[in-house]
This record gives C-alpha cells, sequence and structure tokens, in this order.
C-alpha cells in the first residue's frame, strides 16, 4: 500500500475513532469517585433556569457528599431532590448537599430523585455547547466538568425531565 494511501487510512480510522468517543459520553475521576457523563439541555432563548444531568458512582469503602456545584454560566447553582408527596411532585434544594454512599451510584438523571439547576442563567444553554463547572465534594475535594448540552428535550416534551407538570408556584426558580 502506497504512504498517502496509509496515512489517509490511519487518520480516518483516528478520526472515526475520536468521534465515536465523543458521542458516547465523558468520564471524570476523583479519588474514588467516577462522574459519568454530565449533561444539560438545550433551553428556549427566554429561559433562565436549565437542568444539569451525571452519575455519581462511589467506588471506594468511605461515604462522601457532593456539597455544591458552580459555574460562570449561573448566577447559582443548586442540587433538587424531586419526590411525591401526597400526589404532588415536589422539588426541594437540597443545601446540605446529596449523599454518596459507599459502593453506591447515585443517579442525577431526568425522572430520577436528583438533578442540578443552573438557576438565573445569563445567556441560554445552546446544543453542541459545553457548561464548565466546578463539583465540590466534602471528602474527594473539586473537579472541573464539562456539561455537554444536547438537544431541548431528550424524550417527547420538556415535561420528561420532571419539570413540566410540577407546581413551580412555591418555587424561587431566580426570578
Amino acid at each position: 500500500m502506497k504512504p498517502m494511501k496509509m496515512l489517509a487510512i490511519t487518520s480516518a480510522f483516528l478520526i472515526t475513532g475520536l468521534l465515536a468517543e465523543t458521542a458516547s459520553g465523558h468520564e471524570y475521576k476523583l479519588g474514588k469517585l467516577e462522574i459519568d457523563h454530565p449533561f444539560a439541555r438545550a433551553m428556549v432563548p427566554v429561559a433562565k433556569v436549565g437542568g444539569g444531568y451525571l452519575t455519581i458512582v462511589n467506588k471506594g469503602d468511605e461515604p462522601d457528599r457532593l456539597l455544591s456545584v458552580s459555574s460562570e454560566r449561573a448566577k447559582t447553582v443548586q442540587l433538587h431532590e424531586m419526590k411525591m408527596d401526597d400526589g404532588v411532585m415536589e422539588m426541594n434544594e437540597q443545601k446540605d448537599g446529596i449523599a454518596i454512599p459507599a459502593g453506591a451510584t447515585v443517579p442525577m438523571q431526568p425522572n430520577s430523585d436528583y438533578h442540578i439547576m443552573f438557576m438565573n442563567v445569563a445567556a441560554p444553554f445552546k446544543e453542541g455547547e459545553k457548561i464548565k463547572a466546578t463539583l465540590t465534594f466534602e471528602k474527594a475535594g473539586k473537579l472541573d466538568v464539562d456539561f455537554i448540552v444536547g438537544p431541548l428535550a431528550a424524550g417527547s416534551t420538556p415535561a420528561d425531565d420532571g419539570h413540566g407538570g410540577m407546581d413551580h408556584t412555591h418555587m424561587d426558580h431566580g426570578k
């Protein structure tokens, strides 16, 4: 095989591999913690609040706690828990953070118990961009991550993330 043809084939394989890696997700490690695929959804142009999602796996023998998340893209970032109370979905800020038990996986995903809220966002998130953020853990310390912004709604409607059908009248979403 001619050197130029071999170079072209090798380049094609490398580019394909990089694209596959980007498409399949991204992971981070901090001590015994693994943070899998931080992502956010694109926001409508007038939105000031956006959701962030990831999964935390504690492969250690000691519990930890996600204390906070910060980002230059939002005035504040909150950790939220969603739960049903007498048939009504409630969303509550977790001011003391979220426990990450030893040996456990804590999903912070659409339709799970926990998620991240980017509040008072100056510019809505656009599909394809990366939102830089810092996760702060009680024991493991700080970790910089990129939330990759995907489509406006991963499911059939924006309500699929649990926010659409909620009563937001008593919630301060940074207004």
